[in-house]
């Protein structure tokens, strides 16, 4: 905040202000300045906030924004104020602006994420936690996945396991791909049956301990074609590769580029492998560093990141294989531990 000449912070983004604060509730403004840390919530919340919020001052607001926050700031009597601006609408940023004619308001990006981006060792055991649940509970159910059965059926099933057993909720809706619709980088589980002879991408995740979990593997109902067999062996040797490019001091773009460089040794382009190869993960599924083309962030150790390069062919179907890295003093540690060595099959 110094550094960048300001005088106090709004902190918005829900992830932000749980690192921060602990705050587990839906409605809630963290206020720092030099002086002070205040947490804005409403009358929901009074209670829960101050259980869950030693060292910060709570204050409940009928209205918190942008009433309670100006209110708070007037008092706090600064000319300057960092802003989550991105986490904003227009109409949103506007209101505040309004309501603070005389402060400096100074959009601020990437200041809390830059302090997510090295895990502590508690975060990276909620992550080794929330990863062993999920692979357990795909390792479960993955005997029901047949033929004549929906997507979105088995991706419920699987859903219902994983809340039984405590996660909190799904990261994101699952993806259930199958047949042409592998093919498809974001396919959500769908009502389409899946069909003999199909490749079926399933991307599975869940938030334990509030951390997330992120897994792909793909399957085959049945005996897989020759094609098939291809297409998975160039995605599994891209992974491999980029995970053996994994250690610190590197570009997080050239663990990237060592997949691509796989793919393209099988004669696949950037048209099949339209997506970065990972992200970090953490309080929320997709977070810094980005692990694509471009991206300058050096990997240091305790930051924790998805590699999951995947090949597409549209009209024929899909391979994306994912698993989790935790960036080490000496290279890389795989998290996720279901075998991928052969593409699986299931029953048809």
């Amino acid at each position: 905040m110094r550094e960048a000449g300001l005088e106090g912070a709004l902190i918005l983004g829900t992830e932000n202000r749980f690192y921060l604060s602990g705050f587990t509730g839906s409605a809630g403004i963290l206020y720092l300045d030099a002086e002070g840390a205040f947490l804005l919530t409403d009358g929901r919340y009074a209670t829960q906030a101050q259980d869950e919020c030693p060292g910060w001052e709570v204050l409940v607001k009928s209205r918190i924004f942008p009433e309670g926050v100006a209110e708070l700031v007037k008092e706090r009597g600064i000319g300057s104020l960092g802003v989550e601006a991105h986490i904003l609408t227009w109409a949103q940023w506007q209101a505040l602006s309004e309501a603070l004619p005389t402060i400096k308001l100074v959009p601020c990006r990437d200041v809390v994420e830059k302090l997510r981006l090295i895990k502590e060792p508690e975060e990276i055991g909620a992550i080794r936690q929330a990863l062993a649940l999920t692979e357990e509970g795909f390792r479960a159910l993955l005997p029901e996945l047949k033929a004549g059965m929906s997507e979105r059926e088995w991706a419920l099933k699987l859903e219902f396991y994983l809340r039984e057993r405590g996660a909190e909720e799904v990261a994101f809706p699952f993806i259930v791909a199958s047949g042409p619709r592998s093919a498809l980088p974001h396919g959500i589980a769908s009502g389409k049956r899946i069909g003999p002879g199909d490749l079926v991408v399933i991307d599975i995740g869940i938030k334990l301990g509030r951390y997330c979990s992120d897994f792909t593997r793909t399957v085959v109902v049945g005996r897989p074609t020759p094609w098939q067999q291809e297409l998975y062996r160039a995605v599994l040797e891209a992974q491999r590769a980029a995970i053996a490019t994994v250690r610190p001091g590197i570009p997080a773009k050239e663990v990237d580029r060592a997949a691509r460089e796989v793919l393209a040794s099988y004669g696949y382009g950037l048209e099949i492998f339209p997506h970065s190869t990972g992200h970090g993960l953490g309080l929320a599924v997709h977070e810094a560093p980005r692990v694509g083309e471009g991206e300058e962030t050096r990997l240091e150790p305790g930051m924790v990141i998805t590699i999951e390069p995947g090949a597409y062919l549209p009209g024929k179907g899909g391979i994306r294989i994912e698993d989790v890295v935790l960036v080490t003093e000496t290279g890389a540690e795989v998290l996720t531990i279901t075998p991928k060595e052969e593409l699986l099959t299931i029953g048809g």
